[in-house]
């Protein structure tokens, strides 16, 4: 509801509004508060595109020669099920709008992927009446972000996601489980070709369309050897890599943002901390199906009083109700650490989630595990 967000903005003489979740940002909230004259970080409801509308991005990609992997677009099954049985298997399957990170499925067999096909079609999301389905592409997964603005970008950390909900990235696909920052795989060469051959093309694909693009753009990437592939965006900062990036920042996060809208990026220099950081997902039991919620979670606030400068507590999916703490969602608390070595950083993550002692979550233990391997 805009008019009552706008409201609120008034009667709190809020000067600057800064928007995190994917939904408002497709739905159009930009525009809407740029017209009643509020200060507003994120894109606008064209460019949100990118990430509202994953048939929108791989058909710019097309259109601009942006390195993605091969492609179909379809309404109908018929027509969608030849093109499985063409290609085969793996192949993905993805809803065309959003679905909260859970409308990607990675099919081993035609079967699987029929059948994903038609509940899409069918209507399992909402924002979904179209199915992208996509050439499986085998290689490591970069998550990299940039600040941009009407006229330039800025470098804004790389991370490494982990989707899978299993160890060793196996078992479906869930918003998240955890990421570490910086990705181990980045390197000066491949940043210039992801800059050339993806990001730059984007941007100025965009400003001829008029709708340039202005906020955190963070592309999702996939690394087959050593050329970058664009496998989604996100039109914000991404959940979980954003709780492992935002902790290395050592500029104010304030002048980021405020560089972005008043188009100042070229002169911004952004520093960072020299440790690393690692983030871990601590869900409910059952996630990413069915899982129950108002669990209390008891030993939450000792634990955070007891946390030094370089460890973290964000909650994701809780709720406050007579001081006590209560899951709200699959993904409950984020637990972040910083230290020169990732397996460092890890091990104080999971001490910490010990120490919180949540009977009723579970988390992966080996995120960052090529990384901490190689």
């Amino acid at each position: 509801n805009f008019d009552a967000l706008y409201e609120i903005i008034k009667k709190k003489k809020i000067d600057l509004v800064v928007i995190g979740p994917e939904q408002p940002l497709v739905d159009g909230l930009v525009d809407y508060l740029n017209k009643k004259k509020v200060k507003v970080l994120g894109p606008s409801k064209f460019a949100s595109q990118l990430e509202g509308s994953k048939a929108f991005m791989k058909l710019l990609c097309k259109e601009n020669n942006i390195p993605t992997a091969n492609f179909g677009i379809f309404t109908n099954f018929t027509e969608a099920s030849t093109f499985i049985k063409k290609n085969g298997a793996p192949i993905v399957v993805k809803a065309d709008g959003l679905a909260a990170g859970k409308g990607v499925f990675i099919c081993k067999s035609i079967e699987e992927s029929l059948k994903n096909t038609k509940e899409i079609l069918d209507g399992k999301f909402k924002s979904s009446s179209k199915v992208v389905l996509e050439e499986f592409l085998k290689g490591e997964e970069l998550s990299y972000f940039l600040i941009v603005d009407k006229n330039s970008y800025h470098f804004f950390g790389s991370a490494q996601d982990h989707k899978r909900v299993g160890e060793k990235d196996t078992g479906p696909n869930t918003g998240g489980m955890g990421a570490y920052s910086p990705s181990a795989i980045i390197n000066d060469e491949l940043e210039k070709k992801i800059l050339t051959k993806i990001i730059e093309p984007t941007l100025n694909a965009l400003k001829k369309k008029n709708h340039p693009f202005k906020g955190f753009l963070y592309a999702g990437l996939m690394i087959v050897d050593k050329e970058p592939f664009l496998i989604e965006y996100n039109v914000r900062m991404g959940d979980p890599e954003c709780q492992s990036i935002l902790p290395r920042l050592n500029t104010d996060f304030l002048e980021v943002i405020q560089a972005s809208i008043n188009n100042n990026i070229s002169n911004l220099e952004i520093k960072w901390k020299k440790e690393k950081s690692m983030c871990i997902a601590l869900c409910s039991k059952g996630y990413p199906g069915e899982f129950n919620k108002d669990l209390e979670i008891k030993n939450i606030s000792a634990v955070e009083m007891d946390l030094n400068n370089n460890e973290f507590i964000f909650h994701a999916g809780t709720y406050k109700k007579k001081e006590k703490i209560y899951s709200n969602g699959g993904r409950v608390l984020n637990i972040v650490a910083l230290s020169e070595k990732l397996s460092t950083a890890r091990n104080n993550n999971i001490k910490i989630i010990n120490k919180i002692n949540w009977k009723n979550g579970f988390y992966r233990k080996d995120i960052g595990w090529k990384a901490i391997k190689k």
